[in-house]
């Protein structure tokens, strides 16, 4: 006999960060930086003890995937136990665009699978955390999520040891994608790449700290995106176009960006360079269906 849950999750995206990510220990590694939840996001169903499954299997938007990422949460949840478990997870966003999918696609249904047995949801926060950062899927989507709306992130990890603070705001948002995917682990994995990041996202951080609202994390989404050169050419295109109709900076890290301001103008500028979506800030979390 199965049992079967679904959770929700929101995707996340971040402006700047700060690569915190030397400690041994999972929990204390992660990112300073800020960033905002978005109302798209992923649900995923668990159904537990099903026949036709041996040990843990994933669908994501009806394919069969590796998700190691997921996996390795659920893994952890489970203790070890070699349990039948199928997961189908939808995604409201492509991945590899730094909206946070990874981290959401896990955390949903490691929230469904605490559901199932029992447990806090602490536990599928932590074991999601651990297992994005162990594979380097993302550093600060889960610490993010868990605070909501537009969070600042001011020590790495989750608590007790990491530190993000929520920031009151709402609104519409526009997402753009205008380019391929960018693979998070082959830019946390260099050298150079990530000093710069750091060191740009530190001064950020600092700077957004003395000034929390959404026209300094943009502002300062768009110094981030000069002084680190991750963008293409058509990023920055879109992002002046963008200019004219709002605000608009790069999500880290994607051929992507996130915007706020006039909805309609936004979304009719930036079809031309692929696909828009329209969502709002995130007010009400990570949830069980």
């Amino acid at each position: 006999m199965s049992e079967s849950s679904s959770a929700f999750c929101p995707g996340h995206v971040t402006a700047f960060f700060e690569i915190c990510d030397q400690d041994d220990d999972p929990l204390r590694k992660g990112s300073r930086g800020a960033g905002i939840s978005l109302s798209l996001g992923a649900t995923s169903r668990v159904t537990l003890g099903n026949a036709d499954a041996s040990g843990i299997s994933v669908k994501i938007n009806g394919k069969g995937e590796k998700a190691d990422t997921t996996k390795s949460a659920l893994e952890s949840i489970l203790g070890g136990e070699n349990t039948p478990l199928s997961v189908e997870t939808t995604l409201d966003l492509p991945m590899e665009q730094g909206f946070g999918m990874s981290a959401a696609g896990t955390l949903s249904a490691s929230l469904a699978l605490c559901s199932l047995l029992g447990l806090p949801s602490e536990k599928a926060y932590q074991a999601s955390h651990v297992s994005e950062v162990s594979h380097r899927t993302g550093l600060g989507d889960v610490a993010g999520i868990k605070a909501g709306a537009v969070e600042i992130r001011l020590e790495p990890g989750l608590p007790p040891y990491g530190k993000a603070e929520r920031i009151g705001a709402t609104g519409e948002m526009v997402l753009s994608i205008v380019g391929a995917p960018i693979k998070t682990p082959d830019v946390l994995t260099d050298p150079k790449k990530r000093a710069v990041i750091s060191s740009a996202g530190r001064r950020c951080t600092s700077e957004f700290d003395a000034q929390r609202d959404l026209e300094t994390l943009f502002a300062l989404g768009v110094e981030f995106v000069e002084e680190v050169e991750l963008s293409s050419k058509r990023v920055l295109e879109a992002m002046i176009v963008a200019d004219s109709h709002g605000m608009a900076t790069m999500a880290m890290l994607g051929n992507s960006l996130f915007c706020i301001g006039d909805t309609e103008e936004l979304v009719e500028s930036l079809e031309r360079f692929g696909p828009v979506y329209r969502c709002t800030i995130d007010q009400r979390g990570p949830r069980i269906l």
